[in-house]
């Protein structure tokens, strides 16, 4: 891609990120297009549907929280990146649900994005996940799956909960993940 193309498809998905998050993924696309202060054909050149735009901001959100793992394991001790990483997913899953809704709707769970993301989010877990295990704070038995599990089961436990109630159920989780 050239890379005023490169820089295009950035400020299109950048934009159409901000727009489906406070407006939701059925915002008019006319909405990202005068945001973005760009041309409509500029936006279907890059995102011919809706559904492909969505799946390249889902995409970006994943990388977003896979680089957050990366930077917890490196900044803070294993439990506490651990802890914040989990936050993290907790806010997504409960900020971004119409998101991950549309793109469930949208494409085939078997489908390359959703296989790329599940391997991203596996691979992120992982490099939280295997510190605090070699560190003995957790449990050996787990695999970075079951935190991905968790966290959405978590996330979707606590979607019209408080900051405090959040607070709580995720300190149930972390004493759970302990040996």
């Amino acid at each position: 891609m050239r890379a005023d193309a490169r820089r295009n498809y950035e400020l299109i998905v950048a934009t159409a990120r901000e727009v489906f998050f406070e407006h939701g993924v059925d915002a008019p696309l006319d909405d990202i297009v005068k945001r973005a202060g760009i041309g409509a054909g500029t936006l279907y050149r890059h995102f011919p549907t809706r559904d492909v735009l969505v799946e390249a901001v889902y995409r970006q959100e994943i990388e977003d929280i896979a680089q957050r793992a990366r930077q917890l394991a490196k900044e803070l001790p294993p439990e506490e990146a651990l802890a914040e990483w989990l936050r993290a997913m907790v806010r997504f899953h409960v900020d971004r649900s119409d998101l991950t809704a549309a793109l469930k709707a949208a494409i085939d769970e078997d489908s390359e994005t959703f296989r790329y993301c599940k391997g991203t989010l596996r691979d992120a877990a992982w490099e939280l996940l295997s510190p605090a295990q070699a560190a003995g704070i957790v449990r050996a038995d787990l695999e970075s799956v079951d935190l991905m599990r968790l966290s959405h089961g978590l996330g979707a436990s606590v979607k019209h909960a408080d900051a405090a109630a959040r607070e709580r159920m995720l300190s149930v989780v972390m004493n759970g993940l302990r040996p």
